[in-house]
């Protein structure tokens, strides 16, 4: 089983996201991201045995409550960085209970073996994956002037998610508050 958790974002905002991904996808002939399966992964745990799925569930109901913390998604960048882009994202801005929740989750899954995080969480959207060199320029040179603010929510849970063929089945839920 492939298992990641993550912060859903509401339906409200996929629809803006939808809305401004639209219009780039002609720009650049980029692996665009579906917009139904956007969340913001708190901890991609890869490949995990179905037999110890109790174990994973049981571990991540023992994060602290955190409360619920407001995440916005605003600006735009790439991974690595532009020149040499992987993945082209929007950010999420939610401060410390956001990577109090991540380092927590890093802390539950790496006692169950899970490899811990060797990078600093940088929470994002991934709008699309470049996965050959081509041409970007008109999709720079679109993005100069665009606000990139798709507004705020709250985040009051997360969730356990099986990866398969690209499709998220939700396997678990866990509160914040």
């Amino acid at each position: 089983m492939r298992l990641f958790t993550a912060i859903d974002i509401p339906d409200e905002m996929k629809e803006r996201l939808e809305l401004f991904v639209s219009g780039l996808r002609p720009l650049a002939k980029l692996s665009w991201s579906p917009v139904q399966n956007m969340h913001i992964t708190t901890k991609f745990i890869g490949e995990w045995p179905e037999e110890r799925l109790s174990e994973m569930k049981n571990s991540l109901a023992g994060i602290p409550k955190l409360g619920a913390f407001v995440l916005q998604v605003k600006g735009l960048g790439w991974f690595p960085d532009e020149r040499h882009a992987r993945v082209f994202w929007a950010g999420v801005m939610a401060g410390d209970p956001m990577r109090l929740l991540a380092g927590a989750t890093d802390g539950v899954t790496g006692d169950l073996g899970v490899p811990r995080e060797k990078r600093d969480f940088s929470p994002h959207l991934t709008l699309a994956r470049i996965r050959e060199a081509v041409p970007r320029d008109v999709l720079r040179k679109a993005l100069e002037n665009v606000p990139a603010d798709f507004g705020s929510f709250p985040a009051s849970n997360f969730f356990l998610y099986l990866s398969r063929s690209g499709e998220y089945t939700k396997l678990a839920e866990f509160s914040l508050e």
